[in-house]
C-alpha cells in the first residue's frame, strides 16, 4: 500500500460521542480516492475539467479503533481487482501508532465525468495499479456483512407499504456537491447521521442495571457500514430518508437505511449498518437490556435489505 492522504481531526467534525462522525470517515476515504487516482496517473480525475473520473459505486467500510478530536490520521491505499472498466480499491486510515482505525474497500466505475458512461482503463493506469495491487487484509475483510452484488428492493412505495421510518426529509443544496454538480458520497451518511436519534429516540438503552446502580451515560457507535449508490442527487432535488431494524440481538443492531426521491419514488441509495451501544465514559462496548431488545424487535422489518 502507498500513502495516499494524511490529516487529523477537527473538534467540529465529532459527534455527540465524542469522536469522529461517520460522515467525515467518509469524506477523508474520498479526498484520499483523489490521492489513488494521482497515483495511478490520473491526477485530474476529480478536477472540473476531467474528461475522466471515478464514480463511486459502494462503499463497504469497518471501524475498528475511534479517532478524536486533535488526532492525526493517514491513510494508504491499494488496488484490489480491476475490471475492464471498473475496480475495487482499497484505502485503511492508520493511527499515529499505525495501528488500522477504519476501513474502506471502494467500488468505482471509470466513467467519462459528465455522463458517468464507463469507459475501458487504459494501459497507464492498468501498468499502475499492478505495482500496488495486495488482497484484502484481513482486518479490512467483511465481517458481519454481505457483499454480494444487490438488486435494490428500495424506493418510496416499498418504505411505505413496509412502514419504514422517516428519519429525514430535506432538499439537497449546493453546498453538498462535487465539481461535478452531483452529491458527494458522505452527504448521504451525513444526513442518516442527523436523522437516526428518530429511529433510535434521544436516549440510548444500556444494560440493565443492579440495584442502587447509577445510570450509565449511553451512545451508539458503527461497527461495519455498507453504502451502494443508485443515482446521485443535484442542487434542488428532494430526498427522504426511511429507516428500519432488520436484526435485534443485546450486542449489535443492524439498521437499514434508504434515501429515496420524494416526487419521484425512486432510490438515491441505500445503507447497511451494524451499530452497537457504546459506554461513553469506559469508551467500550456494552449489551441493551431484555427490555430495550423487546421494544425493538417489536418494530424491526426481518429481512429487510438493500
Amino acid at each position: 500500500m502507498i500513502e495516499v492522504w494524511g490529516g487529523g481531526v477537527n473538534t467540529w467534525e465529532c459527534d455527540e460521542m465524542g469522536h469522529l462522525n461517520v460522515r467525515f470517515w467518509v469524506a477523508k476515504s474520498l479526498e484520499a480516492l483523489g490521492g489513488l487516482a494521482r497515483v495511478l496517473g490520473m491526477p485530474e480525475a476529480f478536477s472540473a475539467e476531467a474528461g475522466a473520473t471515478l464514480v463511486v459505486r459502494e462503499q463497504h467500510m469497518r471501524f475498528l479503533r475511534e479517532a478524536r478530536a486533535g488526532m492525526s490520521l493517514t491513510a494508504l491505499g491499494s488496488v484490489v481487482e480491476m475490471g475492464e472498466d471498473d475496480a475495487r480499491l482499497l484505502i485503511v486510515l492508520h493511527h499515529l501508532s499505525g495501528e488500522p482505525a477504519a476501513t474502506f474497500q471502494t467500488v468505482v466505475s471509470h466513467v467519462t465525468a459528465g455522463d458517468l458512461k464507463p469507459f475501458p482503463w487504459p494501459q497507464r493506469v492498468r501498468d499502475a495499479a499492478a505495482v500496488i495491487t495486495a488482497p484484502v487484509p484481513a482486518y479490512a475483510a467483511a465481517r458481519s456483512i454481505d457483499l454480494s452484488p444487490v438488486t435494490t428492493m428500495a424506493s418510496l412505495a416499498k418504505a411505505e407499504a413496509l412502514g419504514l421510518k422517516r428519519i429525514g426529509l430535506g432538499t439537497i443544496q449546493t453546498t453538498e456537491l462535487d465539481v461535478f454538480g452531483r452529491m458527494r458520497g458522505e452527504m448521504l451518511v451525513g444526513r442518516i447521521s442527523d436523522g437516526v436519534s428518530r429511529l433510535f429516540g434521544n436516549d440510548r438503552p444500556g444494560p440493565a442495571l443492579a440495584p442502587g446502580e447509577a445510570p450509565k451515560r449511553i451512545g451508539g457507535a458503527v461497527l461495519e457500514y455498507r453504502i451502494v449508490h443508485h443515482d446521485w442527487p443535484r442542487a434542488g432535488d428532494h430526498v427522504e430518508v426511511r429507516s428500519a431494524l432488520s436484526e435485534v440481538t443485546p450486542r449489535i443492531r443492524r439498521v437499514m437505511h434508504w434515501m429515496v426521491d420524494p416526487v419521484s419514488g425512486k432510490p438515491w441509495g441505500s445503507t447497511e449498518a451494524v451499530t452497537i451501544s457504546f459506554d461513553l465514559d469506559a469508551r467500550k462496548t456494552v449489551d441493551i437490556n431484555p427490555e430495550a431488545v423487546a421494544q425493538m424487535m417489536a418494530t424491526s422489518v426481518p429481512g429487510l435489505g438493500l
